[in-house]
């Protein structure tokens, strides 16, 4: 179960967790890719949002999303 949708989020970064109590910060890319997931965006969509806000190239933004992924896996958020 995606449990995204149920994280309050601002936009500073600070994440919490209404299931769980838990909270979390993350840094702008982590939370352009949460953004991104939350709205259902296709990773390269979110590839394209983080190369034009964050000016970084195509294979670093697809390594951060992959590495945010596994987070968010090994936290039960996806």
């Amino acid at each position: 179960m995606n449990r995204l949708h149920q994280l309050a989020i601002n936009d500073e970064g600070f994440v919490f967790d209404p299931t769980t109590g838990e909270s979390f910060t993350t840094n702008p890319t982590g939370l352009t890719i949460l953004q991104g997931l939350r709205a259902q965006k296709s990773p390269s969509q979110i590839v394209e949002d983080l190369c034009a806000d964050f000016e970084v190239q195509p294979e670093d933004a697809e390594r951060d999303i992959n590495d945010f992924i596994d987070v968010l896996r090994t936290h039960k958020l996806i």
